[in-house]
């Protein structure tokens, strides 16, 4: 009888999808296992926890997974995105703070749900809308790749984006997070560059790549570069410099700047440098 109650307890567990269960000291692992995710997206960090349902031979969404109806997006406990900073997705601001992802699947449409209510879990009977933060929708996406076990990854990493990409089956559906990047960074040149006066070569040149990668003043970018160089030249900073040049058309000075990386990159023995200088080089070599 005690092993017919045991074995019972254990069929329970993997059949609901319990978390790790013990019963009489036995541990099993759970059928839905959860994981974190952590990334960087522009000055900010995005973070994901949630729980990993497995296919097992079934068929998803339509089935498993109804249509028309919401859904907790994951297994066991509300999946919840947590934003370190203010972000914006689909258009909509979307304060720092902890957020549930409910979605609603259809065929050809989702409605993606960021909840205030974090504590659903699969008590998604009991979801009220006045607790959204945001809602929108998106398109799903076929993937030529089944993903056997449920996942929400992060791609398409930008300087100040990034999408994060739910996936089960052969479906992805995306959104696309945006950060505040830009203003943050011109408040710290402003601070650390430009009202003061004698700034570090490593401050001038953050400063003069930020301008050159954002089209920026490129005669205040070649200024703070050269700063930078007469202080402490670096081939990398060279480098930069001569971008710099080369995208003012002044392929001359360019040339000269990249030759003196190429030295300094030389006696650092970083040959990636020293090819990349060639190549550009040779590039100039041709718009002269």
């Amino acid at each position: 009888m005690k092993k017919t109650f045991i074995g019972f307890v254990l069929s329970a567990a993997l059949l609901f999808g319990a978390g790790a269960t013990q019963a009489q000291g036995i541990q099993m692992p759970a059928a839905s296992p959860s994981q974190k995710v952590e990334q960087a997206v522009g000055l900010s960090t995005v973070s994901l926890d949630y729980s990993r349902p497995s296919a097992k031979g079934r068929t998803i969404f339509g089935d498993l997974v109804p249509y028309g109806k919401v859904w907790r997006t994951g297994a066991n406990n509300s999946t919840v995105i947590k934003f370190s900073d203010e972000v914006t997705i689909e258009g909509k601001k979307i304060p720092a703070g902890e957020y549930a992802i409910l979605t609603i699947p259809n065929q050809n449409e989702w409605t993606v749900i960021l909840s205030k209510n974090t504590k659903l879990g699969g008590n998604v009977a009991d979801y009220k809308q006045e607790e959204d933060q945001a809602r929108f929708t998106v398109k799903p996406q076929q993937n030529p790749r089944k993903v056997e076990s449920f996942t929400i990854n992060f791609a398409n990493l930008k300087a100040d984006a990034a999408d994060v990409e739910i996936l089960w089956d052969n479906t992805i559906v995306p959104f696309t997070i945006k950060t505040d990047v830009d203003n943050k960074v011109m408040a710290q040149i402003q601070k650390e560059a430009i009202d003061n006066a004698n700034a570090d070569p490593n401050v001038y040149a953050a400063a003069a790549n930020y301008y050159l990668e954002t089209n920026r003043d490129l005669k205040q970018a070649l200024a703070w570069m050269k700063k930078a160089n007469a202080k402490d030249p670096k081939f990398w900073n060279m480098h930069a410099q001569a971008k710099i040049e080369a995208k003012m058309k002044d392929y001359k000075s360019a040339i000269k700047t990249a030759e003196k990386s190429i030295e300094l990159a030389q006696q650092a023995k970083n040959q990636d440098y020293v090819a990349l200088n060639q190549k550009a080089i040779a590039d100039w070599k041709k718009m002269k």
